[in-house]
């Protein structure tokens, strides 16, 4: 494994609004064109055909899951007999939300686009990410991804907050700030960092959907307080805890531990191979180099773009463990030096590393 750091005179400045996002601006990292694999016309376009099968069919089996389980909660509850059902229900809820969101955040998961839109408006409201904020925050990561000052979707930032991973596996920062985003939309206010990215005219929109939300949660702590009890939390919101844990888990190895400004996404992004259930739960986002280097394939062929290009990237780690193995001693080097990344090693076939910028940009900083 090899590994690179360049020195950098201050620390990293993640602010979208700050002095890193105007150093990206003029290096040309933002908005930079990126590396691709080359793959033929054809081809290509057979990868992209839209369905509506394979999401119709997972769907069903994620919603049906998810009642089936809610309702054995329900009914066991008051007994112990009730806690297994709920931890499958929460991580149906506050973990396969988040992929649903980003695959029909992208308009790909289903050919349908009203099918896409709706899924996508429950899944953000389970996962609790406004529907307007991040559908133009994701636009942004996939044009800058992990650009320093640019990205605002960067999970650990360098030096890492080994303590906020931690408690983000039971939802608790993600949820707080998330909710705090509510409460501030929803009273009419826009962050100076949101508009970065999200255009005027969506603007009251976002406050509208944040509106709504809130009515919902205050409707569901109303019924809890009239019953006397949290079943109904246990529903609708809690599930964002304690259903967190399965997409910190996944989540974590897209881009932990990775290069920071770089235009190659085989440099900044990893691919791991998982067990069927997680890939089900995560829908294939596990395929990481390969939905950022063409976003507009759908979850259902990322395997088979992964067959195609695999030539050209990096082994992919073969387990979740194994990408365990080689992110945790990296986010502890960085704590010592925050430069620090790993470097992995691409096989003969394939082209070398476009990193051109990231030398410049460290040049220019020096």
């Amino acid at each position: 494994m090899n590994s690179a750091s360049f020195t950098m005179p201050t620390k990293r400045d993640y602010s979208l609004i700050g002095r890193d996002a105007r150093l990206a601006v003029e290096t040309g990292l933002a908005a930079a064109q990126w590396y691709h694999t080359e793959i033929p016309r054809k081809e290509m376009k057979e990868l992209m055909k839209r369905s509506d099968g394979p999401a119709i069919r997972d769907t069903a089996i994620w919603l049906g899951c998810m009642a089936v389980l809610g309702g054995l909660g329900v009914y066991f509850w008051g007994s112990w007999l009730c806690v297994p059902f709920f931890l499958g229900y929460g991580v149906l809820y506050g973990s396969a939300s988040d992929s649903r969101w980003h695959e029909c955040g992208h308009g790909t998961a289903f050919k349908t686009r009203w099918m896409n839109d709706a899924v996508y408006q429950v899944a953000c409201f389970m996962i609790m990410r406004n529907p307007v904020t991040w559908r133009w925050s994701h636009t942004r990561h996939h044009t800058d991804t992990v650009i320093v000052g640019r990205d605002p979707e960067i999970a650990v930032m360098r030096p890492p907050d080994l303590l906020r991973v931690a408690l983000n596996f039971f939802g608790i920062l993600d949820a707080w700030h998330a909710m705090s985003d509510l409460i501030r939309n929803a009273a009419g206010i826009v962050s100076a960092e949101e508009k970065t990215f999200v255009p005027e005219q969506e603007q009251p929109r976002l406050v509208q959907i944040a509106r709504i939300w809130a009515a919902i949660y205050a409707a569901t702590i109303a019924l809890s307080l009239y019953l006397g009890t949290i079943l109904p939390l246990m529903l609708i919101g809690l599930p964002r805890l304690y259903g967190a844990w399965h997409h910190v888990l996944t989540g974590l190895l897209q881009h932990g531990g990775l290069a920071d400004n770089v235009i190659d996404h085989r440099l900044n992004s990893r691919t791991v191979l998982m067990n069927p259930v997680s890939r089900f739960i995560y829908w294939n986002m596990n395929y990481h180099v390969e939905h950022h280097m063409f976003p507009m394939v759908p979850y259902h062929a990322l395997p088979r773009l992964h067959a195609l290009i695999k030539h050209d990237l990096p082994a992919a780690n073969p387990s979740i463990l194994h990408g365990y193995r080689e992110m945790i001693p990296a986010f502890l080097r960085q704590l010592r030096n925050e430069d620090y990344f790993l470097k992995r090693e691409l096989p003969a076939t394939a082209r070398p590393y476009r990193d051109e910028l990231h030398s410049e940009r460290a040049a220019a900083a020096e």
